[in-house]
């Protein structure tokens, strides 16, 4: 395993996982107050901070470990085997924060220095109006995971600029102190990510905080003259190396269910007919099953992995599609072993509080995020197959 540079020292990866595992096991002791709380809290956000996994995707200029790819998701997947909701933060943070890198050098130079965390929405639902030498952002989105302890906040927004004939998808970089948040985060899964709504009023951003979409997703590259060439995240396609990690931590997940339902199998012994579980064929059967799906679902993110990291030497073929459907089918079969685990342990396992309900809900939570419906990756990828344009970007 590689070092990586950090702060005028290298850390390991070895570092980096025992970091990992030291926010889950916080997240987990945490659970049932992140639950009540609909938020992680400020000690988790912290410890992933100074574990410097949430600076692990900056560039090397700005003092970053720069991990690569298949580093991030070992990271994401450790996390998700004690708390998934920890694990979409520690994904997101770090992810977010390399944000600024596809921005100019003064408003990367800006946020990075800061030293804040970033959060993001994309959906394209605010407005932005001309002023000076930039714009006034207004608008109202949904979803922003992690804003509470987050200090810039990308909006998604069409922006019609002079020289160009069409409006073009940004995200423009606001101060998380220039808008409102509004904690309406109520769900059944995925409660610790904080997930609340953000409202701008008219909130000025100059040029040089205004992430061009487009072109990231176009050229891969920042609008830059002299940009770091070995920078990972320039050589991907922008938007499904943006996902990846909503599998790895359904994997982490599914990677627990399997060890509970393990524990759980091996004590337990039906009233029906006495047979001590983990000695019969139902079970055994069961968990191999289970077993052998999960180490499918460990082949694709690999070979979702690879197609990224070979995007370009593979002369950038690889459709949006394809990284959609090869992405959600491993979230599926993530879903499936855990639903396959509650039903073969009965009612016993329908109680409050325990790993299965909590692992349950979060991991079905990851496939309903709008990356990860498996229906219309496969619609997608399907037209592509056939030589029509899918219309979605990964």
């Amino acid at each position: 395993m590689g070092n990586y540079a950090v702060q005028d020292r290298d850390v390991t990866v070895e570092e980096l996982l025992a970091g990992a595992e030291k926010v889950g096991i916080l997240a987990e002791q945490e659970a049932l107050e992140a639950e009540k709380n609909a938020t992680i809290s400020e000690n988790v956000v912290n410890l992933i901070k100074e574990t410097q996994i949430s600076r692990i995707m900056l560039p090397k200029k700005y003092g970053g470990p720069q991990v690569d790819l298949k580093t991030f998701a070992k990271i994401v997947r450790k996390v998700a085997n004690y708390n998934i909701s920890a694990a979409w933060l520690t994904y997101l943070y770090p992810l977010h924060n390399m944000l600024p890198s596809f921005l100019p050098e003064k408003g990367a130079d800006e946020i990075i220095n800061q030293g804040g965390l970033i959060c993001d929405i994309f959906a394209a639902l605010g407005k932005a109006e001309k002023d000076g030498d930039g714009y006034r952002i207004s608008g109202k989105w949904s979803f922003v995971s992690g804003v509470n302890f987050s200090d810039w906040v990308g909006v998604g927004v069409m922006i019609q600029f002079p020289d160009n004939p069409k409006p073009v998808y940004c995200l423009p970089m606001l101060k998380v102190s220039e808008v409102e948040v509004v904690n309406n985060w109520d769900t059944f899964g995925l409660r610790g990510s904080g997930s609340n709504q953000v409202i701008a009023d008219n909130v000025y951003v100059p040029m040089e905080r205004i992430l061009r979409l487009d072109e990231a997703e176009l050229t891969r590259r920042p609008p830059l003259e002299n940009y770091d060439k070995d920078y990972p995240f320039y050589h991907v396609p922008f938007f499904p190396s943006f996902y990846f990690g909503f599998a790895a931590m359904a994997l982490g997940g599914a990677e627990r269910i399997l060890k509970e339902f393990k524990v759980l199998t091996e004590k337990r012994v039906r009233l029906m007919d006495g047979v001590r579980e983990s000695e019969s064929p139902r079970s055994q059967r069961v968990l191999a099953e289970m077993t052998t799906e999960f180490h499918a679902a460990e082949a694709l993110i690999d070979k979702y992995i690879n197609l990224l990291e070979n995007y370009e030497k593979d002369g950038c073929v690889t459709q949006p599609g394809e990284f959609f459907a090869i992405r959600t089918k491993a979230i599926k079969i993530c879903v499936d072993i855990a639903v396959r685990a509650l039903l073969t342990l009965g009612g016993g396992a329908l109680y409050k509080g325990g790993p299965m309900e909590l692992f349950l809900r979060d991991i079905m939570a990851v496939a309903t995020h709008k990356t990860s419906l498996y229906e219309d990756s496969v619609a997608a990828y399907g037209k592509e197959l056939f030589g029509f344009d899918s219309g979605v970007r990964g």
